[in-house]
């Protein structure tokens, strides 16, 4: 009998990728090293979140979710922080044209869907400015 030759399969070595080239390149040169959070493990805590990237930033950049509020929560959120939020406003003329500026926005607003859409039951009143005035010089007569 004939001894049979076991065939050995060639494999052919495969040319490195351009993006595998480049990777090993900046590796080599140290480009990956000393990156923020480099051997830290990644925190994945609210990976089932959809929105899990724009609720990081935000909180990485101290921004204020109010700003992705539709245009009546925005006003009717503002509307609730009267007059406290403008108890640092020293000129009774300046927080008057607040009010009448906000009052304003709201007019305007109502004008429009307010963000909401057509069939929205969102209803944001006006301020009475000088019944507004009157509680902001309370506050600031108690500072």
């Amino acid at each position: 009998m004939t001894a049979r030759k076991r065939r050995r399969w060639y494999r052919p070595t495969v040319p490195e990728s351009r993006v595998d080239r480049l990777i090993r390149e900046a590796t080599e040169r140290g480009d990956f090293d000393n990156l923020p959070g480099s051997g830290k493990p990644l925190d994945l805590s609210d990976s089932h979140d959809p929105d899990w990237w724009a609720k990081k930033k935000m909180r990485e950049e101290n921004l204020d979710a109010s700003s992705l509020l539709p245009s009546r929560l925005q006003l009717r959120k503002e509307r609730d922080g009267y007059p406290e939020s403008v108890a640092d406003i020293a000129d009774e003329g300046a927080v008057r044209r607040v009010f009448e500026d906000f009052n304003s926005r709201v007019k305007r607003d109502r004008l429009g869907d307010g963000g909401l859409g057509p069939m929205s039951t969102i209803v944001v009143g006006t301020i009475d400015v000088d019944e507004m005035l009157a509680r902001w010089r309370e506050i600031r007569s108690h500072r």
